[in-house]
Parts: C-alpha cells; sequence; structure tokens
C-alpha cells in the first residue's frame, strides 16, 4: 500500500480551470503499458487474468461484474477517511463516476438514480441502483416502500432488465485487454490480502480515537444495522482533491493509469473500430483524465476482439475529436447549475434524497426519501442511510469540537451536527453515539467562564436545523423572489400529478446547459448560529437537559448487557460462586452497582456526564449565592455533591482537577452554611426553595442512585435550624475542603485556591468565636448577681478563645494582616467580656472593689489591641479597621481607669498608687483620642476627651483638697485641677449637646476658686479669687441656654404630655445641679457684696457699677420663685448671667476662642 501526495495542476485550454491533488492512492507508482502486436486476440483469456494486481487495483476484477454489487455508501467511506474536509471544504463527495453520469445528464438519454446526503456546505452522492436494491428488498424487506413509491409515481411496470449478452461480451475484452497491458514478469502475481485488512484497521483506529469517547462498539453499530459493512470503506485506488473551477470535490476513482509515452501518466482505452466516439464516451474519457490528472489518452482499436492500432491523444484535445466535439465551457455550467441545483434543494442535514431521470426522459426529480419514509404506513420503514449519515455527523461534529477548542465559531455547526445526527439515531440501538453526541451538545455550553463577546453572531439563535428556511436573511429572501422570474424556482413550478411528493423538478435537461440558469441562493450555515445565552442559570439548564439525555441513553443501554457484562472477548464472564476476595486487580472488572462493566463505553461516558452534572450545579448553585437565594443554593450544591458522590463511587482514581473541583465544591457549601447562619431571620423561604425540585433534577437523581446512595455529603448539605450547628458544618466543609488542597495528589496544584480556602477558615473560626463570645456576654446579662463565674460561661470563653486563635493563624499563613488584626481586636473584646464577668459584688448587691481578675483581663485586652495595632502597622493599610481597633483601645484603657477610681481598690493600694496608674490609665486613653480626623466617631473622641480632663480635675481637686503638708506637691494638683478644668470645659463647649456635663463641670470649678478662697487670709486675695469665681460661673450661661433650648424643643413636641422628656435630657439630673448652682451663686455673690462693701480704699465708678449689678442681681435671685416650671427658673438664670456678663465679656470671647 503506497500513500502519495501529489500537488499538480493543469490549465486545459484557457476556457476551463481544473486541478487535481491526489489525497490518497493504494496503487504503485505507474508502470509502463506493453503495447499489444497487432493481430492480437483479446477473446482469449491471458495467464495472468482475474488475478487480483495491484497496477489494476480493484479495476480488473469490478470491470468484469464480479464485486460490482451497487456500493451506496462509497462516499461515507471517503468522508470516514478525509473527515477535516467534510462539512466546510468541499462542495461534493462522489464516486467519479457517478460525477460524470451527472455532467452527462443533458446529453444522455440513460436514467439517473443518485441518493443524496447534505453534511454543512458537503453533498455526499452516491448510486442507488433502484434495481438492485429492488431485488435486495424482496429478500430483506428494507427498501419496500421505495419500492411501492417508485411503482406507484414513476413506473407502474417494474421489472428488473436483464443486461444484454454484447454488455457482457464488451466487459470481458476490455478486462482481458488490461490484464495483457501490464508489463513484466511478476506482474501476474496475486496481490497479498493483508492490504484490505490495514484499512480496516485503520479506520477502526480513526473511529476509536474520534472524539470524545472512545467509539469502540462503531464498528458493530454498522453491523448491527442493514447497511453492508464494505460499502463503509473506502475502497478507491485513489481519492482526489478535484477543483473543477469554483467547485471543490472529494472524487474516488479505480482507473488504471500507466506509464509510458512523453508522459509520466496516460490512461488506457480499447474502442470497436467499427464504432465511432460519442459525445458520451468523449466527455467520459476527458472528466477521468481531469480528475485523474493525466495529460495523455491512449487508445487501442480492435475490430471484434483483434486488436488493429494505438493512437495518442493529449487530454486538452479530447474535446475536439472528429463525432465528439463538445464544450467545455458548456460542461462547467452543467456541473454548476447541477451544484446549485442539489445545494438549494437538499437543505435538511441528515436526510436522504433521491435524484432521479427516467431513462429517456428529459425531466430529472428531486425527492426527500426520509420524508417518504416517515409517511409510509408500514412500521418496518428502514432507510438504510440513517446510520451511515447519523455516525458522519456525528464525526464531523467531534472533528470540529477539537478546532473549537480554539475557535468558538464552530460552535453553531456543532450544535446543528449532533441534533440532527440524535434525530435519526434509535435510542435502542445505538445508545452510544446518542449519549456521546448528548455529552458533546452539553460540551458547547461554557459553565466556567462568561460568554465572550465576540460579535453578536454567536447570540443568534440557532433552530435545530440551522440550514433550513427560516434562517434566511431578508434580503436574500427578496432576491430570491427576483431570480424566480428569469430562473426559475425549483420548488414552486406548476408541476402535473405525480410531482407532487418532488421536493423540487428540474423541467428539462436542456436547461442545464443554460450559463447560471441555476443559483445557489441558499445559505449554508446562518453566522454559525448558537444560542448562548447571558444568563448562567439558562446555560446550566442545557446542560443538564443533555447530560440527562446522555444519562438515559447510557441507562437503557446497560439494562440489556447487564445479563451479559463481558463486554470484551477475551475477558471469561466471572463465575458467580467465584471469591470475590481475591487480589485488587481481579476485583477491578466486578460491576458497579447497576451492572456496569468497568471499562466500558458506559462507565468512561457515566463518568464524563456525572462530573458535566456535577459542574453545572455547581454554577447554578454559586449563581444562587450571588442572588442571596441560599436556600436554593444549598439544593444545588447537594446535587452537585450527589454527582460527584456518584462519580466517586463509579471511577477508580480521581484526577488532580477532579479534587481540585471537588475542593470549590466544599468550599461553596460552607460559604451557604455560613449564610444561611447569619440569616436566621429568612428561615422559612430558604427552606421553601430547598425542598423545591424540578422534574430534571429528579431523574438525574434516579440516575445517579442507580450507582450510589448519594448519602456521603448529606451532613454538609442538611438544612439545619440552628446556626451553631450550621457554623459547625460550615467550618467542617472548608476544613475538608483545606485537607483536600494540601493532600498528596493537589501539594503542587493550588497556590491561590489554597489561599482562598485559608482565608475562608479563618473567616468561619472568626465567626463561631464571636457566636460563642455573644453567647457568653448573654449569659452574663441573664444570670443572677453571684460572685463565682459559671462553669458554662468559662466553657463559651474557651471556645470563643480557641476559635480566635485557630483563625489567626490561618490569617497569618497567609500574610492577610488586616483579618489577624481583626481577629486580635475580637479577642480583646472576649477578654473585656471575661473582666467583666469578674466584677466583684458585695454583700448588699453593690458593686464592689475593683479586683485584680478584672485588672488581669483588661490587660490582656490591651495587649491583644495593641497587636492588632502593630499587625496593621498603620492606618493607610486599612483605615476602618485601624480606626476600629484605636477606639477600642482608647476605650479600654477609659474603662480600666473609671473602674480603678470609682471603686478604687482601697483595701490593696495605696491611694497615691491608685492615683498614678488612673493619671496613667487616663493619659493613654486620651493619647488615642483621636480629635482629628474627620469622622463618625470624633463626637464620641470629643466627649471621652472632655470627660477624661473632667475626672482627671476631679481627682487632682480632691487630692488638693485632702493633701496635708507637702505644698509643692499641693500647688502641683492645684494647676494640674486648674489645667484640666478648663481643657474640659472647652471640649464641652464644643460639644454643643452635654449640657449637664458643662454645667456640672464648670460648678466643681467654682467650687475649686471657692475652696482656694477658704484658704486665702488677704481680702485683696480673696477678691480676686471671688471676681474669677464669678466669671467661671457666668460661663454656665451657655449650659443653661442649651438645657432651655432643648426644654422649649420638648414642649413643642409633646405640650400635652405633663410626664418625662423625650429628648436625651435628664431632668433629674438638671434639677440635681440647679441644686447646687444657686446657693452656690448665691454664696458668691453675698460674698463679693460683702468684701466689695467693707473694702478700706475709696471704690471707683467702676467698682460701684459692678457692686450696684451685683447687688441687683443678688436680690433678684433671692425673690426668684421656687415653685414656677423649670423652663422659666431656667430662663431666669440666664438673664441673671445675662447681666454679669458685659463685665466679663472679653473673658467669655476668649472662652469661646479657645474651644
Amino acid at each position: 500500500e503506497s500513500r502519495q501526495k501529489i500537488f499538480s495542476c493543469i490549465l486545459v485550454t484557457s476556457e476551463i480551470k481544473s486541478r487535481a491533488v491526489v489525497k490518497y492512492s493504494a496503487a504503485p507508482p505507474p508502470t509502463s503499458y506493453a503495447l499489444l502486436q497487432e493481430k492480437t486476440d483479446l477473446k482469449l483469456p491471458p495467464a495472468n487474468w482475474l488475478r487480483e494486481n495491484a497496477q489494476l487495483g480493484s479495476a480488473g476484477t469490478t470491470i468484469l461484474g464480479s464485486s460490482s454489487k451497487s456500493k451506496p455508501f462509497s462516499s461515507f467511506g471517503m468522508a470516514y477517511d478525509f473527515i477535516d474536509c467534510i462539512g466546510d471544504d468541499v462542495d461534493v463527495v462522489s464516486d467519479s463516476e457517478n460525477i460524470k453520469k451527472l455532467l452527462k445528464i443533458p446529453y444522455s438519454k440513460s436514467h439517473v438514480s443518485m441518493a443524496v446526503h447534505r453534511v454543512g456546505r458537503t453533498l455526499l452522492l452516491d448510486e442507488l441502483d433502484i434495481q438492485e436494491l429492488f431485488m435486495r428488498s424482496s429478500q430483506t424487506g428494507d427498501w419496500t416502500w421505495l419500492k411501492e413509491f417508485y411503482q406507484r409515481l414513476i413506473d407502474q411496470k417494474w421489472q428488473r432488465k436483464k443486461k444484454s449478452k454484447e454488455h457482457w461480451y464488451q466487459k470481458a475484452i476490455l478486462s482481458k485487454f488490461l490484464y495483457y497491458s501490464i508489463n513484466g514478469e511478476g506482474a501476474a502475481e496475486p496481490v497479498s490480502d493483508n492490504l484490505n485488512e490495514g484499512e480496516e484497521e485503520n479506520g477502526a483506529e480513526e473511529f476509536s480515537s474520534s472524539w470524545p469517547t472512545a467509539f469502540t462498539s462503531a464498528q458493530s453499530d454498522v453491523e448491527d444495522s442493514d447497511a453492508p459493512k464494505e460499502g463503509l470503506r473506502n475502497d478507491f485506488v485513489r481519492n482526489i482533491m478535484w477543483t473543477f473551477e469554483d467547485i471543490h470535490m472529494l472524487v474516488g476513482s479505480n482507473m488504471p493509469i500507466f506509464g509510458g509515452g512523453r508522459y509520466p501518466a496516460v490512461s488506457l482505452r480499447l474502442r470497436d473500430n467499427n464504432k465511432p466516439i460519442n459525445i458520451l464516451t468523449g466527455i467520459d474519457y476527458w472528466l477521468d483524465n481531469l480528475m485523474c490528472n493525466v495529460p495523455e489518452l491512449v487508445m487501442c482499436f480492435h475490430v471484434n476482439g483483434i486488436v488493429q492500432k494505438y493512437e495518442m491523444i493529449k487530454t486538452e484535445d479530447i474535446p475536439h475529436l472528429e463525432n465528439s466535439t463538445f464544450s467545455t465551457r458548456v460542461v462547467k455550467d452543467i456541473a454548476q447549475n447541477i451544484l446549485s441545483f442539489l445545494k438549494s434543494n437538499c437543505t435538511k442535514e441528515g436526510h436522504t434524497y433521491w435524484l432521479f431521470k427516467a431513462s429517456g426522459s428529459d425531466i430529472v426529480k428531486l425527492y426527500d426519501l426520509t420524508t417518504l419514509c416517515e409517511e409510509a404506513e408500514e412500521e418496518k420503514c428502514q432507510n438504510p442511510f440513517t446510520l451511515p449519515v447519523a455516525v458522519l455527523l456525528y464525526r464531523v461534529a467531534s472533528n470540529l469540537m477539537l478546532k473549537a477548542r480554539q475557535n468558538r465559531k464552530h460552535y453553531g455547526t456543532i450544535r446543528t451536527l449532533l441534533l440532527n445526527c440524535v434525530k435519526l439515531l434509535d435510542q435502542e440501538r445505538h445508545p452510544q453515539i446518542i449519549a456521546s453526541a448528548h455529552y458533546m451538545l452539553s460540551e458547547l455550553f461554557q459553565l466556567d467562564e462568561p460568554p465572550e463577546e465576540d460579535g453578536e453572531s454567536l447570540r443568534a439563535g440557532g433552530s435545530e436545523d440551522s440550514y433550513s428556511d427560516e434562517d434566511r436573511d431578508e434580503e436574500e429572501e427578496e432576491d430570491l423572489m427576483e431570480d424566480s422570474d428569469d430562473n426559475g424556482s425549483y420548488g414552486n413550478c406548476s408541476s402535473p400529478q405525480d410531482d407532487s411528493k418532488a421536493v423540487a423538478v428540474i423541467r428539462s435537461v436542456g436547461e442545464l446547459s443554460v450559463p447560471e440558469k441555476y443559483k445557489s441562493t441558499y445559505q449554508i450555515r446562518p453566522s454559525c448560529a448558537f444560542p448562548v445565552s447571558q444568563d448562567k442559570e439558562e446555560r446550566c439548564r442545557h446542560v443538564l437537559s443533555y447530560v440527562l439525555k446522555g444519562l438515559k441513553a447510557v441507562d437503557g443501554s446497560i439494562k440489556k448487557e447487564s445479563d451479559l457484562p463481558a463486554a470484551d472477548p477475551n475477558t471469561p464472564i466471572p463465575l458467580k460462586y467465584e471469591d470475590r476476595t481475591g487480589p485488587l486487580q481481579a476485583d477491578q472488572k466486578h460491576p458497579t452497582r447497576s451492572g456496569m462493566i468497568p471499562g466500558s463505553w458506559q462507565h468512561r461516558m457515566k463518568l464524563q456526564l456525572f462530573l458535566k452534572a456535577s459542574k453545572a450545579y455547581y454554577v447554578l448553585s454559586d449563581a444562587a449565592t450571588n442572588l442571596l437565594k441560599y436556600g436554593r443554593a444549598l439544593r444545588y450544591i447537594k446535587l452537585s455533591l450527589q454527582c460527584y458522590d456518584a462519580y466517586c463511587s463509579v471511577s477508580g482514581t480521581l484526577h488532580p482537577q477532579v479534587l481540585q473541583f471537588h475542593s470549590q465544591c466544599l468550599s461553596l457549601c460552607g460559604d451557604i452554611q455560613l449564610m444561611l447562619a447569619q440569616n436566621a431571620n429568612n428561615r422559612a423561604a430558604y427552606l421553601e426553595e430547598y425542598s423545591y425540585q424540578t422534574k430534571e433534577d429528579q431523574e438525574i437523581l434516579h440516575s445517579l442512585h442507580r450507582e450510589s446512595s448519594c448519602q456521603a455529603f448529606n451532613m454538609a448539605t442538611d438544612l439545619a435550624m440552628d446556626p451553631e450547628y450550621q457554623l459547625f458544618v460550615s467550618s467542617k466543609c472548608y476544613e475538608a475542603a483545606y485537607e483536600l488542597l494540601v493532600s498528596e495528589a493537589l501539594k503542587d496544584h493550588t497556590s491561590d485556591q489554597l489561599a482562598q480556602v485559608l482565608k475562608r477558615l479563618g473567616n468561619i473560626r472568626n465567626e463561631m468565636g464571636v457566636f460563642y463570645m455573644n453567647q457568653a456576654a448573654a449569659m452574663q446579662t441573664e444570670k443572677e448577681a453571684k460572685k463565682s463565674v459559671s462553669v458554662a460561661e468559662q466553657e463559651m470563653w474557651k471556645k470563643s478563645f480557641a476559635f480566635f486563635e485557630k483563625g489567626m493563624n490561618d490569617f497569618e499563613a497567609i500574610g492577610d494582616s488586616t483579618n489577624t488584626a481583626l481577629l486580635l481586636c475580637n479577642t480583646g473584646r472576649l477578654m473585656r467580656i471575661c473582666a467583666q464577668a469578674h466584677c466583684a459584688i458585695s454583700a448588699d448587691q453593690s458593686r464592689g472593689e475593683f479586683s485584680p481578675e478584672e485588672a488581669l483581663y483588661y490587660n490582656k485586652a490591651i495587649d491583644y489591641y495593641l497587636r492588632a495595632m502593630k499587625s496593621l502597622a498603620s492606618r493607610e493599610n486599612h483605615p476602618a479597621v485601624w480606626d476600629s481597633v484605636n477606639w477600642e483601645l482608647s476605650t479600654t484603657y477609659f474603662t480600666l481607669a473609671t473602674l480603678l477610681q470609682d471603686y478604687a481598690p482601697l483595701s490593696r493600694k495605696a491611694q497615691e498608687q491608685i492615683g498614678r496608674e488612673v493619671t496613667e490609665a487616663m493619659m493613654k486613653s486620651l493619647k488615642y483620642c483621636d480629635l482629628q480626623t474627620e469622622s463618625a466617631r470624633q463626637p464620641l473622641y470629643q466627649y471621652r476627651a472632655a470627660t477624661i480632663h473632667h475626672r482627671l480635675a476631679s481627682m487632682y481637686h480632691s487630692c488638693f483638697r485632702n493633701q496635708v503638708g507637702d505644698e509643692h506637691l499641693r500647688k502641683q494638683h492645684r494647676s494640674l485641677a486648674e489645667l484640666h478644668y478648663s481643657k474640659a470645659v472647652c471640649l464641652f463647649l464644643s460639644l454643643k449637646d452635654a449640657p449637664c456635663e458643662l454645667l456640672r463641670t464648670l460648678l466643681e470649678r467654682v467650687a475649686f476658686a471657692e475652696f482656694t478662697m477658704a484658704g486665702q487670709s488677704s481680702n485683696a486675695a480673696k477678691l480676686k479669687s471671688l471676681t474669677g469665681a464669678i466669671e467661671i460661673m457666668t460661663e454656665t450661661r451657655f449650659a443653661f441656654q442649651l438645657i432651655h433650648k432643648e426644654l422649649l424643643e420638648e414642649q413643642t413636641e409633646s405640650p400635652d404630655v405633663a410626664s418625662g422628656p423625650t429628648s436625651g435630657l435628664n431632668l433629674q439630673e438638671v434639677m440635681k445641679l440647679i441644686g447646687v448652682f444657686e446657693p452656690s451663686f448665691s454664696f458668691l455673690l453675698l460674698q463679693l457684696i460683702k468684701l466689695m462693701t467693707t473694702m478700706k480704699r475709696k471704690p471707683s465708678n467702676k467698682d460701684e457699677e459692678l457692686l450696684k449689678t451685683y447687688k441687683n442681681v443678688y436680690s433678684k435671685l433671692l425673690r426668684a420663685e421656687k415653685n414656677v416650671p423649670l423652663l422659666s427658673r431656667v430662663k431666669v438664670y440666664i438673664e441673671l448671667l445675662q447681666q454679669l456678663t458685659p463685665e466679663t465679656e472679653s473673658d467669655d470671647t476668649g472662652t469661646q476662642k479657645s474651644s
């Protein structure tokens, strides 16, 4: 067997372009022919006659008719061998004899009968020998319906026509002539029979490597059908890619080619000298030489079998021979018209069309046999072309699928091919092709990425038959309407009764010679239409519907084969009583739960389908999660994991990519359980979503249950009612995902995914830590006052702390400093909760001294907050987290200081030591009070800073009062108290919403001035202190104005309500402060009046004015009604303070400015 590729081109005259490329040749290189002597008698058989010969190929035997049975599938054999060309590059695939017959239609009276099939742009033409088929139909019943249709509509009196003796005589002498012409001694040696075996093996090989599943049962599929097996092989000596003008044809030829003469190749012909060459013979010889790229023809003339002479003719001279002159241009027009006619009317892929011209008739008709077969009444209407066509559609799609990986423009084509393939097949008889086709259909829908935006072509809707008329563009329809006037539209011609069944008719063969009489107005592949949906859910539903159909096909085939499970004839059937506890190798061949044999096509296909379904459900679950439909998301991830479970129970080994996908599923399941735990309020809605199931999902589940109980992931995918359990399940899912990723199989594959899972693990551990921390806090508020901490509380703290620790480790492992800081911050909060739980309660239920346990836990909290700050490094890295940690740290220091100050542990520590600790904690809290940054917390920071200054001032005030002896220390305390009071007043003034705090601070400050005055002896010093105190007192006006404003607002909001206030003003506190204010104010005024009256030096005019004002204010204050409403009293105070203001205006404005 030799394979040659010859690239050459002949240009015959200037009229016709022809190019022939030999794609495959089984013949040896041409050897020169033997020139027979004159008078050689061709009636006598040569010695080597009818022996198989490589030079003649099958021509030697077929010419005599020993295997001349019609092969209606010859084009399919070629198509299988050159699958790359089918559908796009080639217009016609056929035997050269059929092409010659078609191009001779206008010149010949003989009948034409051909089967036409369409695959994309390609037409496959095969001879449909009516006589041969009808002979077979009487034996097999195959074509009975066609025979009846033929007799009814075309030829009522059909009977087999016998071939004449003359016909057989001519065949015999031609055969003998060719054997005589073989030169060389070893010419007659029989060729080994291995050739066909080799070809057969090659065919099987191509089948098994076809994408995506091994197609090993294809041969048996073909055997099962009624199609003759040998017909599906490529039996031609050579296959040629012939380009005739603009028509590309894949042609099979058996013409013997010899060497010799001036050219390396000639064709040899035998002619009867008494019969001149006619136009049909001329066209025949010319076309044969063009197709086979042979430049010269050698003719041997004989009379009654006796050789007379030889003549050599160049191929380009054949059209000009005497008696057989023809126009090559007309032949070209005939070819173009026939192709256009067929392409315009053979539009349905998978249908068998019949091109028929009766003997002696001028009318050519085209029938759609598939439709006629469907209309026939008998049940047993088999179209023997169905399987070869379906297999071809499948193989073209498989071949395109490999290219589609790089280019998605093929998707529409592949989808159409596969849908048409599936339509043709019976699921009972061809489950493998059906399952495989559905799997490929599911592969067309991209699940893992959004559809690419490469133009509208992808989004055009595609029907199952994307070559049907509906897909034509409007413009083309208009063109067709215009054309129909000049060219005659095939389908619309008025036709006599018997044409009603024909798809199209050529009224007269003469029309075929008219240039461009028929135009192919038919759009082959309308913009590769493929229904790409932007909606992920819709894409997944498409995938699942195809997966389900595939699974049904596989399941259907297992039912029958489970009785005889040995698919491989070399494997013995295991005996039922054999001990199953043998070595592992033996065990691998045992059927799965449904009776499927590992390694069978069903096994491989189920693995692919289960995995595809699992991926589709994963994508659906992910989409539902993004839509916050967590019940639906859990249902889908459950189905995804059930598919995966079934996959595992069928699969022997798990590929790293499959394990990686499984890790993604578990991770998503963890996400969903976490979201369910966090959204406990919508539980009823989630339960409803979770319980719903489509019929498709139920059927897929039913198929899964044939292989596995699918219980492995029940815990992970059940919808629990308890948030704690949901958090626990979520963490288990993440842990399982993590363990998979760090396992031996995946440790080199998954750096990105590992970081994602660690982040999720850290997050869930934080969530669980927070959950138990909140539980502990709730226990604390609920418990009755008692001294010891309960065991349950301590358990909660331990759990919470352990989860925070683990979470921190996870985040540190991926270098996530922000989340590490957040967990440290949460641990700090846990420490504060522990501290609060340890507060001592004295016997009378009041708060006891600040305990050492509290101090310990508050200091631990501070340590965690400081670690969090260190982890963040600077505010720029994450301002929000930084601000949060900063606030918590300031709060902890403040709480620690206030508790130390308010519940001083005097039983354990000295007052001075406590004072130092309070001051230190307060100053640290103050350090973290961010007064500059504008944020929602700024007023809170200001209030806290003011409170700290107030508390510190009070503390120094107290120290100053109680301090005896050390004068230097007293002075220090006095100046510090002054400093902190003034800062507190400034901050409270700037706040505008803390009038009580401002009032209290000012009154304390006045009391401090009074106390200072009490220790003074000279009147001048006292006067100075009193004036200072009255100036401080006048500042209370701002506090009273704020109180007045709030009281007015309350009154306007609820004039009838006599009860307490609606705003934040604490009336009790106001009354208490007024109780301090009035006596303090009157005392100051009285002391001032006394001092100023008893002064020895003469008062200035200014002093007299002041004294007068003081007396006036003092008398009004004394006369003021005590029982009037609060609002009126406050108003009086404002007025009185207002009278004192002008005298101290400069001081007031100064105070305001400093704020």
